[in-house]
């Protein structure tokens, strides 16, 4: 089968689809993830639960069990080929083959099928029309955090003191690419849930947190972590060129984000499973495309939980990984 065959495959035939076909049935966890047990005939592990996920927004799938891990070479996911070819237990090849008879030749030249997102999921962010006021900067807790006078004022970070649903948490400002405020998060420093909390409609699949800083930098390389405080202790350590997901999930729109203003991404995202297993596929999208360094942080280690001196030691080369 032609090599433009394959790319026409995996564009227009959607993986839910395909998993339909073989009875899979997940759970929707977020606008554009699935989560459940691993179908796949590698799948051993018995501790591992809803280890299987898949992005309908990237049309891509992963399984973080060691089983599945080790029977691909190290490998945690992949596309609806793959997935047919290890459920098929046969070739790239004979998988595109079969998919190509279960959904017809017509339907391969029809429009692409694809997942309906949740309103309004693919929306720019508006520009707020206002700025808080009251925002200590000074704060004990971010003391306790780590954070430095000079980068709570350089990032307008602190605690409110006015009026609304933020009053009492710790706000930090959200720019868009263009540096328009598009948000305010809220942390909540006495345990309180949610721990975050964002103004309604606001989408965070659209943004990276920093990346007006980063992209002045002119740095070709940007360092990706998972949360503010992450991008916050990484710029306070001397990399400026740093971002925040705001979680562990990778949009489409993030990832365009990404490949229009770096050559390289160095991904520094905690040090837990959910962490691990969102930098490998992370890695795997962006490698066909840009320079990608995975840096392994200690078990269940936060880069927010270390020392300028030990992010430093970690973003060196001795402890990269491609």
């Amino acid at each position: 089968m032609p090599q433009a065959d394959f790319k026409s495959l995996k564009q227009r035939i959607p993986i839910d689809h395909v998993l339909a076909r073989y009875g899979v049935r997940l759970r929707r966890v977020g606008p554009h993830t699935l989560c459940g047990a691993c179908p796949l005939p590698t799948h051993t592990s018995r501790k591992s639960r809803d280890s299987f996920s898949v992005n309908l927004s990237l049309q891509v799938w992963s399984c973080h069990s060691a089983s599945c891990i080790a029977a691909r070479g190290g490998c945690m996911g992949g596309d609806v080929i793959d997935l047919v070819a290890i459920m098929e237990r046969c070739g790239l090849r004979q998988a595109g083959l079969r998919l190509h008879d279960w959904f017809s030749v017509a339907a391969l030249h029809a429009t692409p099928v694809r997942p309906a997102p949740a309103p309004f999921a693919d929306e720019p962010n508006r520009q707020l029309g206002f700025t808080l006021q009251r925002i200590d900067t000074g704060h004990p807790y971010l003391a306790q955090r780590g954070i430095s006078p000079s980068t709570a004022q350089t990032f307008g970070v602190g605690m409110y003191h006015g009026n609304g649903f933020l009053v009492g948490r710790c706000v930090i400002p959200i720019r868009d690419e263009k540096s328009r405020l598009v948000a305010y998060a809220g942390r909540a420093i006495d345990g309180k849930e949610p721990k975050y909390r964002f103004p309604g409609g606001f989408r965070k699949s659209q943004v990276l947190f920093n990346l007006d800083w980063a992209m002045q930098t002119g740095d070709r390389r940007v360092i990706v972590v998972e949360g503010f405080f992450d991008a916050l202790k990484v710029h306070q350590a001397g990399h400026p060129a740093v971002v925040a997901l705001m979680g562990c999930s990778f949009s489409q729109r993030q990832s365009d984000l990404l490949l229009s203003h770096f050559a390289g991404v160095t991904l520094m995202l905690d040090g837990d499973e959910a962490g691990r297993r969102a930098a490998e596929v992370i890695a795997q999208l962006l490698k066909p495309k840009l320079s990608v360094i995975k840096v392994k942080l200690p078990d269940d280690v936060q880069p927010d939980q270390l020392s300028s001196a030990e992010i430093n030691v970690l973003v060196g080369p001795e402890n990269w990984t491609s």
